[in-house]
C-alpha cells in the first residue's frame, strides 16, 4: 500500500470518509499554506485568519464526515471555497457589531517558505514582499480580492468568478484593473522591486 501522501485529492477524502482519519493530515499539509494566506490576506489579522483557518477545517471535517462531500476532484477550490464564505461571514458579523482592530504588523510571507538565501537577500525579498503588500492593500477590495485568490490561492479565473459570484469576464477585468492600479502606484511613488 502506498503512503498517504501520494494518493491524490479525492482518494484521500474517500478514505476519511470511510473511517480513516489520518487521511486528512496530507490534505492538511498540501493545502494549509494557500488556504492560511488567503485568509490572511483577505482579513488582515494573524490571529483573526488562524482562528477562521480552524474554522475552515472544522467544517470540511464536519461536511466529509456528513457525507455531504461531492465535489469530486476538486478539494482545493471547495476548501478556498469555505474559506471565503467563512471571511465573508465574519465581516458581515464585525458590520453588526463594534469594530476591534489589533495593531499587530505580521508579515504573510513568513507563511510562505522560502529557501535558504542569504541575509542581503532575505531582507530585500522581505522589502519587496512589504511593498507589494502595502500596494494591494490600497486596491479597491474587487481588485484586492482577485489578486490574492489568483496569485496566493493559484486559483483559476473560472473557480474565482464562482467563488466571488460575478462571470469570468469580470473577474477578468478585476485583475487587469488592479494590475494597472498596482504598476501606477509603482510609478508614481517611484517604486523599485
Amino acid at each position: 500500500m502506498k503512503s498517504l501522501k501520494n494518493h491524490t485529492d479525492q482518494e484521500l477524502v474517500q478514505l476519511f470518509m470511510n473511517g480513516n482519519s489520518e487521511a486528512l493530515t496530507p490534505l492538511v499539509d498540501r493545502y494549509k499554506d494557500k488556504i492560511y494566506t488567503s485568509i490572511y490576506l483577505l482579513v488582515k489579522d494573524r490571529y483573526l485568519a488562524e482562528d477562521i483557518f480552524q474554522d475552515v477545517f472544522i467544517r470540511i471535517i464536519d461536511t466529509l464526515k456528513g457525507g455531504r462531500y461531492s465535489d469530486e476532484g476538486k478539494f482545493l477550490p471547495w476548501a478556498m471555497r469555505i474559506a471565503h464564505n467563512m471571511c465573508v461571514d465574519h465581516f458581515r458579523k464585525v458590520k453588526r457589531g463594534p469594530s476591534i482592530k489589533t495593531s499587530e504588523d505580521y508579515d504573510i510571507f513568513e507563511v510562505l517558505k522560502f529557501s535558504e538565501e542569504g541575509a542581503d537577500v532575505k531582507i530585500m525579498n522581505e522589502q519587496s514582499h512589504d511593498k507589494i503588500r502595502k500596494m494591494i492593500d490600497l486596491l479597491p477590495e474587487d481588485q484586492r480580492e482577485v489578486i490574492v485568490l489568483r496569485n496566493y490561492a493559484d486559483l483559476s479565473f473560472k473557480e474565482i468568478a464562482t467563488l466571488t459570484n460575478c462571470s469570468i469576464n469580470t473577474a477578468l477585468g478585476r485583475m487587469r484593473y488592479g494590475l494597472i492600479n498596482l504598476r501606477r502606484m509603482m510609478t508614481e511613488k517611484q517604486i523599485a522591486l
